[in-house]
């Protein structure tokens, strides 16, 4: 009996540890497919984040599961638009990307934190297409979203950032 006890608590821990190896190695395959990604972004050549919205959409379908992918295609996105705002791809970047975040939302799985942020950078861009019919519209949207992203985690430097480039940017703009 007890050698029945102990091929079971063998058998268990065994199991264990190829899960636990399995999560770990899908965690670093899809980290390092992020990073890939990441590092062939060129900001001077708008194709280069068109390519890496992409690649994202693959590595989330490799990996629906998981919010990194998700708002990683937001993330860059936002950071196309916001460089080519009247570019004619814009306008379905920025509805696919309002629809990702809007999909992170509803998941509760992602960083609350950053999903403010998201929504924040989302209406600065939107600022940023169009300052005269749009400024006063989003103004306020980017500002609680904002501090609410800072408010939850005041360690997020994306959302620091972004604030001081619309500070910096409505500063610009009443001068």
């Amino acid at each position: 009996m007890t050698f029945q006890t102990f091929k079971h608590r063998v058998l268990a821990i065994a199991i264990f540890m190829t899960a636990s190896v399995s999560i770990f190695a899908q965690e670093a395959t899809m980290q390092s497919l992020i990073g890939q990604s990441l590092s062939k972004i060129q900001p001077s050549e708008p194709e280069t984040f068109l390519n890496c919205i992409a690649e994202m959409k693959r590595i989330d379908a490799m990996f629906p599961d998981r919010s990194e992918p998700k708002y990683q295609v937001a993330l860059q996105s936002l950071n196309y638009s916001v460089m080519n705002p009247q570019s004619k791809q814009t306008e379905n970047v920025m509805a696919e990307a309002e629809q990702i975040i809007s999909k992170m939302e509803q998941a509760g799985n992602a960083d609350p934190s950053d999903l403010c942020t998201l929504r924040g950078f989302f209406y600065m861009v939107r600022i940023v297409q169009n300052p005269a019919q749009n400024g006063q519209r989003y103004y306020m949207d980017v500002m609680e979203n904002f501090e609410k992203a800072l408010k939850i985690n005041p360690d997020n430097q994306l959302a620091k950032d972004l604030q001081d480039k619309f500070f910096e940017g409505m500063r610009q703009a009443t001068e």
